[in-house]
């Protein structure tokens, strides 16, 4: 193929930039909170950021700032809420996010959840405040009400022995826009906690991306590790997580210590 890849068009949604590229989506996490790391990974040129709530220090308005920040950006930006609530999924989708990641999913009866969360009544759950939110620009968007669930997407993260044994059952939700497997979770639930290489941990990531494709589910993993990455996406991944901004911070800062001061540079790491 010729050319640069086409870019990514935040504004058709997750599903629509799934179907616009014949490759896999690649992404990053941004977990620092930091509204200005956020605008300098979205320029790097990756499809998809994730803006983690989670495990990292964020609160409404640090991810509204974020949200903003990366505004016109031809990036995805997908938020993971901190756990399963309709509650906050609804503050996210007020404040903007289009697409969310909901974390520990285990059972088809919690995905049905997830995908409730998103949606108005009747189809689902949503609390009606369009008039007062960001994501209707505070009702400058005609008939948001009627054709926002057009623009959510909602892909829930499997990351147990649970989810994998329900996989089938999950990916079989209507609704869904994906799924995405998280292997440093599903590694402790199995016993071999970092160990996100192990066999049998491989082994199941592999079985969720076969039955979610055998499903037409896209499937997504992350994967630090480019070996695992390759593999993963040789086995069907649609999209994937390749690294995070705290993390490339952290390892690049202790190159330039190891280049310049030496071993002695570790003297100043914790020992907790």
């Amino acid at each position: 193929m010729n050319g640069s890849p086409a870019p990514i068009d935040p504004a058709g949604g997750f599903s629509a930039a799934l179907s616009a590229h014949e490759r896999p989506l690649a992404g990053m996490w941004v977990c620092s909170g930091s509204p200005l790391i956020a605008e300098l990974c979205a320029g790097s040129g990756l499809d998809w950021l994730l803006i983690d709530a989670e495990h990292s220090p964020n609160s409404l308005e640090s991810l509204l700032a974020q949200l903003q920040a990366v505004h016109g950006y031809p990036v995805l930006p997908v938020v993971r809420p901190p756990v399963l609530d309709p509650v906050l999924i609804k503050q996210y989708l007020d404040l903007g996010a289009q697409t969310l990641l909901v974390p520990m999913v285990d059972t088809a009866e919690q995905a049905e959840l997830a995908v409730r969360s998103v949606d108005y009544p009747p189809r689902g759950i949503r609390g009606v405040g369009s008039a007062l939110a960001r994501a209707s620009r505070w009702n400058r968007v005609e008939g948001y009400l009627t054709s926002a669930a057009e623009r959510i997407s909602v892909i829930v993260q499997i990351e147990s022995a649970e989810a994998v044994a329900n996989i089938d059952e999950i990916v079989a939700v209507e609704g869904l826009a994906g799924v995405f497997i998280g292997p440093s979770d599903l590694a402790a639930s199995m016993g071999v906690l970092g160990q996100q290489d192990h066999p049998d941990v491989v082994a199941a990531v592999e079985h969720c991306l076969g039955v979610a494709r055998a499903h037409g589910v896209p499937a997504g993993v992350n994967a630090f590790a480019e070996p695992l990455a390759r593999r993963y996406l040789a086995a069907g991944a649609s999209f994937i997580l390749v690294g995070a901004d705290v993390a490339l911070l952290a390892r690049s800062s202790e190159a330039l210590a190891q280049t310049y001061i030496g071993s002695a540079g570790s003297s100043g790491r914790p020992s907790y």
